[in-house]
């Protein structure tokens, strides 16, 4: 199968006064459609570096990136803004909601940006919202609903336009143990279902087991977990 995110030897740099910080070195990785795969590693690893390359938010110095066998790579940024508009979800770690709008306007206002149809906006949006759990607080505002609920209709927003890559950043960093577990088999249960090829950086060794695969990052690598004291993964 096909992967749907792909990263080819991938090596970004930062400058550090006269010399520059590697964050990440001749990164490879590919994500099926359909697989989640889980990210640790400590802090200055390379995590937040891999996914906003991912993303197309930051370029690399050297290396490809392929988004459903196409390389993205040289796109214009107008180019990379249309390709994740339409292609790649992006889940921040905060959900950074909007007060004034409620739980189905926050996922209807993207399609409005790219200047879709209303209507197909909103049964869009109301279809996604039921998907995540939150069909019925399509009315309320973000004041209004749990940690966990605001964190699910992030899930949901980053699902408008039905992209094919899902990244997520730390989604359970806010949540209790119970509402973290709980939005980490949401997100296996989308992974499967709508076919994405999903990565979830994370800190919590303790939901690892909703991923197909787990890969550890250090000092800008990225390799197959080697930690003994991470949890099993599925089968």
């Amino acid at each position: 199968m096909t992967a749907a995110l792909l990263l080819d030897d991938v090596t970004l740099t930062y400058p550090d006064g006269a010399s520059r910080i590697t964050a990440l070195e001749g990164v490879c990785l590919d994500v099926r459609p359909g697989e989640l795969v889980a990210l640790v590693g400590p802090s200055g690893s390379g995590k937040s570096s891999l996914l906003a390359v991912a993303a197309t938010l930051t370029r690399p110095d050297s290396g490809r990136l392929l988004v459903d066998g196409a390389d993205v790579t040289r796109l214009s940024d107008r180019g990379l803004t249309a390709l994740r508009r339409g292609s790649i979800g992006i889940v921040f770690q905060q959900p950074n909601l909007v007060d004034s709008l409620t739980v189905l306007e926050q996922l209807t206002v993207m399609a409005s940006l790219g200047g879709g149809s209303p209507r197909r906006a909103r049964d869009e949006a109301l279809g996604l919202l039921e998907a995540v759990g939150m069909a019925e607080h399509a009315g309320r505002r973000p004041a209004q609903l749990s940690g966990g609920q605001r964190q699910r209709v992030n899930i949901a927003r980053a699902l408008m336009g039905t992209p094919s890559v899902l990244l997520v950043d730390e989604p359970t960093s806010a949540l209790d143990r119970e509402r973290g577990a709980e939005i980490m088999e949401l997100l296996r249960t989308v992974t499967t279902r709508l076919r994405l090829a999903t990565v979830v950086v994370t800190h919590d060794i303790g939901h690892l087991r909703a991923g197909d695969r787990v890969l550890e990052c250090h000092d800008g690598r990225v390799g197959p977990r080697t930690s003994a004291a991470l949890p099993a993964v599925r089968a």
